[in-house]
Parts: structure tokens; sequence; C-alpha cells
């Protein structure tokens, strides 16, 4: 079964998400699915993959950042101001309180310290690297057990020169979403997040940190993120506990489409390393 939830952070921003369980809650593993810049949590294969995973004997959590520009509207970018002024602490911290909303039995049910798995497509596993590594120093949230990285970046650094003085300059920065075509504005506050937080945001230093089941997976014909950023982020951390899988003939997406058109031999693959990883590493009550 599936719910829908709506959620209020402590900077009383709404978050709206759905869960995915078919036995008791109480005693199934928990997995968070953390989407990326431009992504959504009903986004192609989301919601099916998360059905998936409840087949699979866990408890599953999908949801929208709060300034990802998805409103009421479960597929279009309605909030475009909301989304021009997100940034990575923002995001950060949202997980952060999800986490500690589910192990306060937010999800209406007895509290339980339940092991948890988070799933990170590109720039939601950088959120998911950087807020483990800061709920393990401050000993909080110490019931997530493994980490899945897809297609996840290495680095923040991703704009040029050029484009970094016209930021500031004009106060925005404008990217197109491809599939829709619009113009969407990255305000200056995002820019400010990136330069003020340098080390707290580097990703090969968090990953070091994280002595934790880590699970890589990229694709091969990644143009979003080249592979490389993948062999940086296994170079950094600890081989006792990471995995990188490698998947031939792959995009960032893995070659799946919004709207969802069904699953590819590709996307199989992700699926099937996935779930066993979790099952391994993730145990029930």
């Amino acid at each position: 079964m599936n719910r829908d939830f709506k959620f209020i952070t402590s900077k009383n921003n709404l978050i709206r998400g759905t869960i995915f369980y078919n036995e008791n809650p109480e005693n199934l593993p928990c997995v968070f699915i953390i989407h990326g810049f431009k992504g959504f949590k009903d986004w192609g294969y989301v919601p099916f993959f998360a059905q998936e995973l409840a087949d699979n004997g866990f408890f599953v959590v999908t949801f929208n950042f709060s300034h990802n520009g998805i409103g009421e509207n479960p597929y279009e970018f309605t909030e475009v101001e909301k989304f021009a002024n997100n940034t990575i602490s923002l995001e950060v911290s949202e997980l952060d309180e999800l986490i500690e909303f589910y192990n306060n039995g937010g999800f209406g049910f007895d509290r339980r310290k339940n092991s948890i798995g988070l799933i990170g497509h590109s720039r939601g596993g950088a959120i998911a690297l950087i807020q483990t590594k800061e709920a393990i120093e401050k000993h909080k949230n110490i019931n997530v057990k493994a980490l899945a990285l897809w297609g996840t970046i290495a680095t923040f650094e991703r704009y040029t020169k050029h484009q970094i003085e016209l930021w500031r300059k004009q106060g925005y920065l404008e990217v197109v979403n491809t599939r829709t075509n619009q113009v969407m504005r990255l305000n200056k506050v995002l820019l400010d997040d990136f330069e003020q937080n340098k080390d707290r945001f580097n990703l090969l230093n968090c990953i070091s940190k994280i002595n934790l089941p880590i699970l890589i997976v990229h694709g091969d014909q990644d143009l979003t993120v080249p592979l490389g950023e993948a062999y940086q982020l296994y170079e950094a951390s600890n081989k006792n506990f990471t995995e990188l899988v490698v998947i031939p003939s792959a995009g960032h997406t893995f070659n799946i489409v919004h709207p969802y058109a069904g699953s590819n031999p590709q996307f199989e693959q992700v699926k099937a390393r996935t779930i066993d990883f979790l099952l391994k590493h993730l145990s029930k009550n």
C-alpha cells in the first residue's frame, strides 16, 4: 500500500511525500529515496521502484524537498520562486528532519530504531553524504546503516568562471529544464551557500568519513555527471565498505524517461544490485 503525507519543517516549509509498505511498518527497515536537481518524487521510475522495494520488505519514503519547485501538481514546476531560492544547506536540514520525524514515530507507528538506508540520485546522493557524515559526527540518526549513490556528483564545482561572475553580477543564473523547456532561475543565495560552505560541502571528504556500506552505481554513458566522478568518490571512500558498479550503455537516469515508459536492461541491473545491497545491510527488527 502507499499513502501521501505532508510534513512541516522547523523553518515552516512544506514537504510532500509518499510512503510505501506491504507489512507492519514497525518491523521493517526503512529506505529514503532522495531526488536530485530538477528531480521530484513522482519522476519516472521513482514510485514504481519504491513499490518494488516495498515488495521486498522495506518501508519506503519518497519526498519532494520543499524548494524543489514542485507544488500541488506533482509533475509540474509551478513553484519557481522557491526553486530559485533553494540551497544545499536547506536540503541537508530537511533530510535530517525527515529522518528524525521517522525515528520519532511521525508516520504513525511505534518509535523503533529500525535500520535506515538512503538512496540518492545525482545531487540527492550528495545530500545523503553530507547529512550522514554530519549525523555521525553529532551522534544522531545513527540508525542509517547503508547508502546507495546513483549517478552521484563528486563536487559542487559545476559552473564556469564566467557563469559565476554573471551569477554574482545579476543576482541569479538561468538554467533550462530540458524536459519542459522552462527557463528557471537560481538566485545568488545558492552561490553564497556554495562559497560559505566549501569545506562542509567537500563530498570527497564526506565519503571518506563514512564507515558504512556504500554502493556507488553509475552509467558509463552518463553525460550529466561523468563516470570519472564515481571513481573519485570510490577512491576517497573506505574500500572495506564501498562497492562501485558501472552500468554499461547507461546514461544519467539509466535510460529511464519521464513519463515512465517501462524499464530496460540497464535499470534492471541497477535495481537488482541496489535491492541485494539493501537486503544484505538493512536488518529487520
